[in-house]
């Protein structure tokens, strides 16, 4: 046997008060749970947007890290002897002899937080750009007296924070590399 709704003298299905719409507490009740719902998804979505950031931070450091290290290390292979760190010392800055006069000497330094190459008499070339900072820059010669000449470089590099300051963007590596004047 159907149920059926009660029916009014025009024939449209008439409800009675406890029938209609929702109660109060269910609507106190949908709305906490969506509220809830909503809490714990945008605790995700920061939680990734951090990540995301960190991520990044990490990407720029190491591709400059190691594009430095290399530029570095390619040149004193290519070098004809190492003006300075002075044997068995170590110093801030490398200055490199190089057979081409216009690349004599090529010098390696830290200024104004970001690391430069200087090349015979031009003009300063920034190796890392503005969003990161370069500090801990040392060479140290290791060479032995008759050997061509070998330089250990050390290189920290630093994500440079937003304006903000958030620590999800912070990120700091040293990098090493060393290499023998062919």
């Amino acid at each position: 046997m159907a149920l059926r709704s009660p029916k009014d003298d025009e024939g449209f299905t008439t409800f009675s008060l406890h029938e209609r719409g929702f109660t109060l507490i269910e609507l106190l009740l949908a709305s906490s749970v969506i509220g809830a719902m909503l809490f714990v998804v945008s605790g995700f979505l920061v939680l990734i947007l951090q990540s995301r950031a960190k991520h990044e931070a990490m990407i720029e450091v190491e591709s400059q890290g190691m594009q430095a290290v290399y530029a570095i290390t390619q040149s004193i292979r290519n070098a004809d002897a190492i003006i300075n760190p002075a044997l068995a010392s170590n110093s801030t800055s490398l200055s490199l002899d190089m057979e081409s006069l216009n690349v004599d000497p090529t010098v390696f330094s830290v200024s104004a937080n970001t690391l430069r190459i200087t090349e015979g008499s031009g003009s300063p070339v920034a190796l890392t750009n503005s969003r990161v900072v370069a500090s801990g820059l040392q060479f140290d010669n290791l060479s032995k007296n008759g050997t061509p000449g070998t330089i250990r470089v050390q290189l920290t590099l630093s994500k440079v924070l937003d304006p903000e300051g958030r620590q999800e963007n912070a990120f700091t590596k040293t990098f090493f590399g060393s290499a023998t004047i062919r």
